[in-house]
């Protein structure tokens, strides 16, 4: 068995998708496919060997476009590059379309309001209304003539096509009128323009949404350096990432990022892993140790025997997984894309029976012909076209207003059914980088013991040694001079203050000064906290020791008794030790936690959490968190993350602050809910207009009027989302 990628251009609709994956699937050979829209994406399970070309044609015949995707990672971001260009430049083209449609349907509208009222003639005479309606058609409808005719082509229907028939139907209907002299009837240029105009607004929000969908992807491969410092017998030789094999060694100088997989052969370092492995706080690194692609180094050399590139490195193993996550197949967001399918063919049939009907039963052909445009006018999906895009502007612009970024439509379908809501730690739950919590001094001066050793570690760049600068900064006194600094990888930092010897490091480096073991563990059974504790000595005495931790967020025990409150089960995944997740899980009121998991891991806990994935959210801000993340029935990202967690999550949290999980999970459901009525109000609409409409007892106006009213009632709807406010953020 054989796995294929394709790329897939031209698909507008679910409907589109759920064609090309069928005609995929009728190929000889082809096991299994599945195609996702967001992606454009098609990734085939083949058993035997099947030219790509026979793959490709057959897509081709179906009325779209395919390219065989390369398997390697630098040719695939070089073609993701190249389809997120295009992608930008079809939101811009449909933003455009929008925009000069909208100035078009404005005036129209409100010359036509007099007579939409019935208050009296309209103030712009019919070859005015047919100018606009023409401009309308011609800049927008073009658009869904294509779509609907690439559709029809590849034997299926979509929304396109049912745009296409009820804006044709009343638009040249109209044209037909004012051709004809008789201007006095009622004219339906104003409801072509118009469904038009709101139903591009609604393609330019999905343009939106296409837009991130393979981001995070692009995120993941930018952060393996696009080069490397090569060391060779005559020197060293800077090449590039992609050509490094194993075996070879690579120099890592400070603030770079790994380039490959391996061990270190010399040298050590302390290096930031937060982005792979969530460890809030940078691990020293000696020879022996594996260092992963991408992490950053910090202030020492290292040298670097590769073990692994390209596929098979840790990065790439999770941009595999956030793919995978993202080709599954998507929630049920398709109800209007396959209710087309069938609704369009059902509507020409009931308008072509209608007209068939009045004029070989009754005789009346004028009447069949009232009767078959009542028919198609009453069953234009305006009402349809605005369900989704009315809601989904209203609720997600009351969230974006509360700080909330709800990705797509398919998100609050997924926020329906959370169930279990379940958080990483380390910048999530935390603040995500290490404070002074706890000082503990032998004399009990901790504001001595505090300069003492900002002294020793004020010029260095690691984050511990940041976090007691900042710390001795707020004590009473003046900084104090310090000479003959010097540092000890892995253990600590010493030299001379103020005429004494001071050391500031773990325990081994006390160990080493001389410092009884068990003066070192009375000294750490005074600290009530868990954290990773700095002890300071004085001229080889112990003085006193500098507890530092990762403090929770304060809003954070908030936030799980709100969700508890809904019914929502709150669990933490953390890639830190047992020791800290117990820490912060105790601090916060949380009593389920799994620590010291790896990214794969964290998926694979996921799993274990519920029955069923869909019901399942995750809440992360990291790299090693976008695996999670794409693969939860809902990613939720904190703002203050790397950018690869925003683009695999579905929900981003615009500000830290948790209370907005809750709000978040509330607006999604009530906007879902929301599109749900509105889809309701515009199929009910259509079950009761169209019998009336086929039967004779629905004129053109009164349709057109039901179908205005249609659409007012999801308007109307839709703006009661705008007063939502999140609950929690006293």
């Amino acid at each position: 068995m054989t796995k294929v990628a394709l790329d897939i251009t031209g698909m507008t609709c679910a409907a589109c998708s759920s064609r090309v994956e069928k005609v995929l699937s009728r190929v000889d050979g082809v096991t299994r496919a599945d195609v996702n829209l967001p992606l454009e994406r098609a990734s085939l399970e083949i058993d035997g060997d099947i030219d790509a070309a026979k793959l490709i044609a057959a897509v081709e015949r179906a009325g779209y476009g395919a390219t065989l995707r390369p398997d390697d990672r630098a040719a695939q971001r070089k073609a993701d590059e190249a389809r997120e260009a295009a992608r930008r430049a079809e939101e811009r083209q449909t933003l455009l379309r929008f925009a000069v449609s909208a100035l078009l349907s404005v005036p129209l509208v409100v010359g036509m309001l007099p007579m939409m009222l019935g208050t009296g003639h309209a103030w712009i005479g019919p070859w005015t209304q047919a100018s606009l309606a023409t401009g309308v058609m011609i800049i927008s409808g073009s658009r869904f003539y294509r779509e609907a005719w690439a559709a029809l082509r590849g034997g299926g229907a979509n929304m396109a096509v049912l745009v296409s028939l009820g804006t044709s139907a009343a638009y040249f209907y109209s044209l037909w009128m004012v051709w004809s002299g008789n201007v006095h009837g009622h004219l339906y240029f104003e409801a072509a323009a118009v469904v038009l105009t709101l139903i591009m607004l609604g393609k330019y929000l999905e343009a939106r949404a296409k837009q991130g969908a393979s981001a995070a992807l692009a995120a993941l491969g930018r952060l393996q350096p696009p080069q490397a410092e090569r060391k060779t017998s005559s020197g060293a030789e800077i090449v590039a990432s992609g050509d490094l094999s194993p075996g070879d060694v690579v120099i890592v100088r400070p603030g770079t990022r790994v380039p490959a997989d391996g061990l270190i052969v010399a040298g050590a370092s302390s290096l930031d892993e937060s982005l792979v492995t969530g460890e809030s706080l940078p691990v020293d690194k000696a020879e022996g140790a594996a260092v992963i692609t991408g992490t950053v180094n910090g202030d020492g050399v290292l040298e670097v025997r590769v073990s692994a590139v390209g596929a098979d490195t840790r990065l790439a193993r999770m941009a595999r997984l956030v793919e995978d996550a993202q080709l599954s197949e998507a929630p049920v967001q398709r109800l209007v894309d396959r209710v087309s399918a069938v609704f369009v063919p059902v509507i020409i049939a009931v308008a072509a029976l209608t007209f068939l009907g009045w004029w070989w039963i009754a005789g009346d052909l004028a009447a069949g012909f009232d009767a078959a445009i009542a028919v198609l006018v009453i069953a234009c999906p305006c009402a349809l076209g605005l369900a989704t895009p009315t809601a989904l502007v209203a609720g997600t612009g009351a969230a974006a207003k509360a700080g909330i970024l709800i990705r797509d439509v398919a998100t609050l379908e997924k926020a329906e059914a959370i169930k279990v809501v379940a958080f990483d730690k380390t910048g999530t739950l935390t603040q995500g980088h290490p404070e002074v919590v706890e000082v503990v001094a032998t004399d009990g001066n901790t504001a001595a013991l505090l300069r003492r050793a900002a002294a020793i570690e004020a010029r260095s760049e690691h984050p511990l040694a940041r976090a007691l600068v900042a710390r001795a900064s707020s004590e009473p006194g003046e900084d104090l001079p310090a000479t003959g600094i010097s540092a000890t990888r892995g253990k600590g930092m010493s030299g001379t203050v103020v005429g004494t010897s001071v050391a500031v490091g773990n325990a081994r480096m006390m160990t080493e000064l001389g410092i009884p073991r068990d003066t070192i563990d009375a000294l750490t059974a005074r600290f009530a906290k868990a954290g990773t504790l700095s002890f300071v000595a004085v001229d080889g005495v112990l003085m006193g020791g500098i507890l530092f931790a990762d403090r929770p967020r304060t809003e954070a025990a908030t936030a799980l008794r709100a969700l508890t409150s809904e019914n929502v089960r709150t669990v933490m995944l953390t890639g830190d030790n047992e020791d800290a997740a117990r820490a912060i899980a105790a601090d916060i009121g949380l009593s389920d936690y799994r620590a010291s998991l790896l990214p794969e891991d964290k998926t694979e806990a996921l799993g274990g959490l519920a029955d069923d994935p869909r019901s399942i959210a995750f809440v992360g801000d990291g790299l090693n968190d976008a695996p999670a993340l794409a693969a939860a029935g809902l990613g939720i990202a904190m703002s203050s993350g790397t950018d690869v967690a925003r683009e695999a999550a579905a929900i981003t949290l615009m500000r830290p602050d948790l209370r907005l999980v809750p709000a978040a999970l509330d607006i999604a459901r009530r906007t879902r809910r929301t599109i749900t009525h509105n889809l309701a109000w515009a199929f009910l609409y259509n079950v009761i207009g169209i019998p009336l409409a086929a039967f004779g007892m629905l004129s053109p106006i009164l349709a057109g009027a039901a179908m205005a009213f249609s659409s007012v009632s999801v308007v109307t709807n839709s703006a009661l989302l705008a007063r939502w406010k999140p609950r929690h953020l006293d």
